[in-house]
């Protein structure tokens, strides 16, 4: 049976009270990590999970708040002495960032002890780890208005909404969105699950996303900033009692069991 795991459900605003978002996708056989950004390490051994355990991380894109952990974590896994292969999956365009941060920040590949293989995905193409997830992303529009600046139209602004599919579920997760286009991004795959943040977002355009003729099981709030709380206690108050049992506001270390 697979579970899926909150790691952190803060936004990009650094908190006391919430690690930045990222979550863990656990099945039998393998353990995939979404996202990791700043604190990622401290926010994992928060949660009790083994560095070691982790076989693979994805990056959905690479702001600061959801990559820049993994240079601290991989030194972490050094300092456990791992032995197993890490699997990173990040869009095509990205891969070259990645590694260049690790050789910067002194991670040899020579001296870490294990091996990372990396795995490039390309937007609207299906990617299969292996027989228990799978994964369809597609590029938002989050990264649109700073991928229309002349002075870096050199740089991959690559940035996924990804629809997961796990044990036969489909898992909508956006850990960024630009506007309310992106909520419909994989709507025809009538999920059962949505994952939204709801930082750059009004909490009624998720509402209004939903398939009336599909509802999906649980609506899962994340990205989350200390001072979205009251516009989240108001959405509630106004939303239909009939739908208030599939809205949930993620917290670090919130279980979902598949």
């Amino acid at each position: 049976m697979a579970e899926l795991k909150f790691i952190g459900t803060g936004s990009g605003k650094t908190s006391l009270n919430r690690f930045h978002s990222s979550f863990f996708i656990k099945t039998s056989n393998y353990n995939l990590l979404i996202d990791a950004g700043d604190g990622e390490s401290k926010a994992l051994l928060s949660q009790g999970i083994d560095f070691n355990t982790i076989d693979g991380i994805l990056f959905t894109h690479l702001h600061p708040d959801h990559y820049t952990g993994l240079a601290v974590l991989i030194v972490q896994m050094k300092m456990c002495n791992r032995e197993e292969q890490l699997d990173i999956f990040v869009n095509a365009g990205l891969i070259g960032v990645i590694e260049k941060f690790l050789i910067n920040s002194y991670l040899f590949p020579e001296r870490l002890g294990f091996s990372i293989s990396y795995y490039q995905f390309n937007n609207n193409e299906l990617f299969e780890i292996n027989d228990e997830i799978s994964f369809l992303p597609q590029q938002n529009s989050h990264l649109k208005s700073v991928s229309e600046l002349e002075k870096y139209k050199h740089q991959s602004f690559a940035c996924s909404s990804i629809l997961f599919l796990v044990d036969n579920q489909n898992i909508h997760y956006t850990g960024d969105i630009g506007d309310n286009s992106d909520l419909l991004l994989f709507k025809e795959f009538k999920p059962g699950i949505i994952i939204s943040e709801v930082t750059h977002i009004k909490l009624s355009d998720i509402l209004d996303s939903i398939d009336e003729n599909h509802l999906p099981e649980k609506i899962i709030f994340t990205h989350i900033s200390d001072d979205d709380d009251e516009r989240i206690d108001a959405f509630f108050l106004d939303l239909p009692i009939e739908l208030r049992e599939k809205f949930i506001v993620a917290e670090d270390g919130l279980k979902i069991t598949l």
